[in-house]
């Protein structure tokens, strides 16, 4: 039988470049989407994440988990705190978007950067680095860059702007990282173009996120 995960996304934008991962590397999944896409613009009003938005997590949570889902991926970077509660309350593997991006990004050296195109989802990715950067030593540092106009070209239909936007980001303000990091699942549609343009290793989080997944399921 193969395993169902459920996709939970806050864009529709994060859905293409997962599911390209998942072809990739466990087509065997049967990868299913649960989109409520009010929640990023409901997010982009809110200086933190508020009382709603945690219990709409939860309700998703329970949803994902009532539909037969063997493990549960969030797919937008600006809900940490709420995934993590709602991971606290379910019996199966629940993924942030960029847990397992931060571990690779974190074996490549002690200086990343990370490219982003969603603002709000700044503040709560870099607190997440900080809590897995916490557990090495020397501890490596974070330099943020949002890619402005990015994500309007994108939600435009623009993909070609999308990633010329970010590439240029990321080799003009980057270049001397020892690792650069594509923010959301979105983002990753610049891989390609991103390596392009600079020589360190760029890292995307669809395909390290389905890894870490095949690997909590299967176990």
């Amino acid at each position: 039988m193969r395993p169902r995960i459920a996709l939970i996304h806050a864009t529709s934008v994060a859905i293409e470049p997962i599911h390209a991962a998942f072809r990739e590397a466990w087509p065997e999944a049967e990868a299913i989407n649960i989109l409520d896409d009010s929640l990023s613009p409901d997010r982009a009003k809110a200086p933190e994440l508020t009382p709603a938005l945690f219990e709409r997590f939860l309700v998703l949570t329970r949803y994902a988990r009532t539909g037969g889902a063997a493990g549960i991926l969030f797919t937008c970077s600006a809900f940490g705190e709420a995934i993590e509660r709602a991971a606290r309350e379910t019996d199966i593997p629940v993924l942030k978007p960029n847990e397992a991006m931060f571990d690779g990004a974190l074996e490549r050296g002690s200086r990343i950067g990370m490219v982003a195109t969603f603002a709000p989802a700044v503040a709560s990715m870099q607190e997440e680095f900080e809590q897995a950067a916490a557990r090495r030593s020397p501890r490596p540092t974070l330099r943020t860059v949002v890619a402005k106009g990015a994500m309007d070209a994108l939600r435009a239909g623009d993909e070609a702007a999308h990633n010329r936007l970010v590439a240029q980001t990321a080799a003009r303000e980057l270049a001397d990282c020892d690792a650069i990091m594509l923010a959301h699942f979105s983002t990753a549609r610049a891989l390609t173009q991103t390596r392009a343009q600079v020589d360190k290793p760029v890292l995307a989080s669809p395909a390290a996120a389905v890894a870490k997944m095949r690997a909590l399921v299967e176990r």
